[in-house]
């Protein structure tokens, strides 16, 4: 089995260290990731610049580019053959909700999944980043689970995994995703030099953490497992904007 992993976290992140090792022994595993934290960079592509592929001493390949990047170079450009799956993380961090249109992380898998991969990206749902051995266990199942059975149909998998030791985790719970309400306003700050600068506003509170969504599933010690798609038509609004256009 052909196994990519890649992160948005950056090549020497502690996660993609835990999770290659998981995976070792199920089958050629290759790792290209950016060369540096791009966590929010979505499904940014870099079209302005060449990118540069570079080998770090553990053997893990370093682009200077976006997670999109990464595993796009990796399919399209450097290995001889399509891998069988893309595997994005493991995450410092949740990716729940509304996190999934901004999230490095779904967005490396999601590149994955839009060039004809099962994909599957997975976060640890906390900053604390104490159980990283948990999820990557989660994803050996998972991976051990497509070698066995193909799931016949492209997938695309957000895994979400409570900050908890194994033993801990309840079970896997299919789940759909939750919604945020809007972020904290941006953050202004004066700099040595006098001028105003910006931080983003933090995430907000889950809006929607009602049993069934992913925000549930975590809260309540259980892996979330979010099958995702990337059609974005609203098609209930399409006869009533066409009616709106033709009055």
């Amino acid at each position: 089995m052909r196994i990519l992993l890649s992160n948005d976290d950056g090549y020497y992140a502690p996660g993609i260290e835990v999770l290659a090792a998981a995976v070792a022994d199920l089958g050629e595993v290759n790792v290209v990731a950016p060369e540096r934290d791009r966590s929010g960079a979505s499904n940014s592509l870099t079209l302005d610049r060449p990118l540069r592929l570079r080998r770090a001493a553990n053997g893990f390949y370093f682009v200077n580019g976006t997670p999109t990047d990464c595993v796009h170079l990796a399919v399209t450009g450097m290995l001889e053959q399509v891998p069988d799956i893309v595997i994005s993380g493991i995450n410092l961090g949740a990716n729940m909700g509304d996190d999934t249109i901004y999230s490095g992380t779904v967005a490396a898998a999601m590149e994955g999944y839009l060039l004809g991969v099962p994909a599957i990206a997975v976060s640890l749902a906390s900053k604390r980043g104490a159980n990283f051995e948990t999820a990557a266990r989660v994803v050996r199942q998972l991976v051990e689970r497509f070698r066995r059975q193909a799931f016949g149909e492209p997938v695309l998998l957000n895994v979400n995994v409570p900050d908890v030791p194994w033993q801990e985790v309840r079970g896997l719970r299919v789940t759909r995703l939750g919604r945020r309400h809007k972020a904290e306003p941006a953050v202004a700050q004066v700099t040595p030099r006098h001028e105003t600068v910006y931080w983003v506003g933090a995430a907000g509170e889950a809006a929607d953490a009602a049993a069934g969504t992913d925000f549930h599933a975590v809260a309540t010690d259980y892996v979330s497992i979010t099958p995702l798609q990337i059609d974005l038509t609203h098609g209930a609004q399409i006869d009533r904007i066409s009616d709106w256009i033709a009055a």
